[in-house]
Formats: structure tokens, sequence, C-alpha cells
């Protein structure tokens, strides 16, 4: 396993456990959108979904939950492990027989050619070391009428600022190691399928409202629940985080005030010609 491999694994190794209450989704949120999902792809019992990157399950369990054949592959044990207990949670409290979980990097697609009906990816290729690779493995698995759904969970506003904030401190230390990105990969993915044939669709699938004190949302940035809170070794790390909460106490007058704004789930659509 290569040094960022290392690096993405022990990141989410760390954070399992408090991922889904350090983001902006909830159960009930990814229910309504796994409605418009399931209506978009026209699914029946027999469509398969895949979804690599798929983390603590949180954008997926709804289709576990009814039924729909899932894959799940992600390069941390413990982000799967998270998943496991979510899904024994249920009233059956067994892990069902749809649901396979495999633990590698999302990359690099262990299935064989037209393997599923639907590919689904969330705010997640921005983590992919080369991601034209990657999504011409993701045409690789995909059936030739089958749907890839590349979806962005979009921050809340008063959240974006907040990390704004944050990163501005961050910056003002030597020691940052900002990594290299590619700032349009949404626009890069989209010129990959449309330059490969494919049809193009956008939806705004669902807006909702995102709450959290300054107090919660630092609580989080403590627990190093994102990938820019390790641009620093830990003994910095600290130092920021002292700077950063005497600048909020200072900036919105008490750790208790309230952060409202509306966050969305975006959906980009790509089908074959082969589909239409």
């Amino acid at each position: 396993m290569s040094s960022d491999k290392v690096v993405k694994t022990n990141y989410y190794n760390s954070i399992a456990t408090i991922y889904d209450q350090t983001r902006w989704m909830s159960e009930s949120v990814a229910e309504d959108i796994a409605d418009a999902i399931l209506t978009l792809v026209d699914a029946n019992p027999n469509t398969s979904f895949l979804e690599p990157g798929v983390g603590t399950g949180l954008n997926i369990l709804p289709f576990v939950k009814r039924g729909y054949s899932v894959t799940g592959i992600d390069i941390s044990q413990a982000m799967l492990d998270q998943f496991r207990r979510k899904v024994q949670q249920t009233p059956s409290n067994l892990t069902p027989s749809n649901l396979t979980l495999i633990q590698a990097d999302a990359s690099e697609l262990p299935f064989s050619e037209s393997s599923f009906d639907v590919v689904l990816t969330v705010h997640m290729i921005h983590t992919v070391s080369h991601w034209p690779t990657f999504l011409g493995e993701i045409e690789r698995v995909l059936k030739p009428e089958g749907f890839y759904l590349n979806a962005q969970w979009v921050v809340p506003p008063a959240r974006k600022v907040f990390e704004s904030q944050f990163k501005a401190i961050l910056l003002q230390y030597k020691e940052t190691q900002v990594p290299k990105r590619v700032d349009n990969w949404i626009e890069e993915i989209d010129g990959y399928f449309r330059g490969r044939g494919y049809q193009a669709e956008y939806q705004m699938v669902k807006e909702w409202s995102v709450t959290n004190t300054v107090a919660e949302l630092l609580s989080y940035y403590q627990s190093r629940a994102y990938g820019f809170c390790w641009w620093v070794p830990d003994d910095i790390f600290y130092r920021v985080m002292a700077d950063f909460e005497a600048f909020c106490a200072d900036y919105y007058g008490s750790l208790e005030t309230e952060l409202s704004s509306t966050a969305q789930f975006e959906l980009w659509i790509y089908t074959s010609s082969q589909a239409a």
C-alpha cells in the first residue's frame, strides 16, 4: 500500500466512530434522497448498486433496508465496521444477504465488466489519486444501460464560512502542508463522460436546514474530523485550535451561538447512449 493510501486509511480509521455526526446528512434526509434516486433510475427488485468509498454507509443504507443488492468498497476497515454496526441495529439484527462490503482501495474495483446497474459516488472523487483511471473503472463495471451517479454534498454556507476562518489561521503556520488537488474536478468528470458519449443531466435532489453551535463545530475540528485538520503536525494543530477557539469566542460572541444555513445534495447523472 502506498504512503498516500496509508495516510487516507489512518485518517478515516481515526474518525470512523464520529464520521456521521460530523457531516450534515441525517438518516431522514438520506431516505428522501434514496426515494429520488430509485425513481430516477427506475429501480426494480433486481437493480444492483455499487458505492465506491462507501464509508459508514450513510448514503446507501436506505437501499440496503429496502432489499436492493448493494456492494460497498472502502479503504478503511474501521469505516466499514461502523456500517456493519448500523445494519445490525436494524430490526432484523443481522447483516442482510443483499449487502456485500469489501475492504480495498475504491479506485481499483475488484469486479468484472458490466457488474452493476447503478454506480454511486458521493463527495469522494477528490480523494482518488488518479481520477481518470478511476472513472475508467466505473465505466468498466457499469452495465451498458446503467447509471453513473456522481453526487456532492454542498457544504452549508455558515459552515463553509467557519471552515474558511479556520483555514486562514491554519495557513499562518509555515508547517502547513496543503495537498495538491484538482479544483475543477466536477467539470473534469463531466468532460470525461460527455467525451465518451454519455448523456448527462444535473439535478438538485434535496435541500435541508443544518444547525450547529459554534462549540459543536469546534469539537468536530478538535477531533480532526476533516482532512484539512491534518495539514499540520499534532503539536502545531493544538496551537492552531487554541488560536481558532479564541477567534470564534470573539467573532461569534459566544461559543453557544447557533449557525444555521441550507445544505444541498447535488447529483450529476450519466447514462450511456446505449440506454437512450
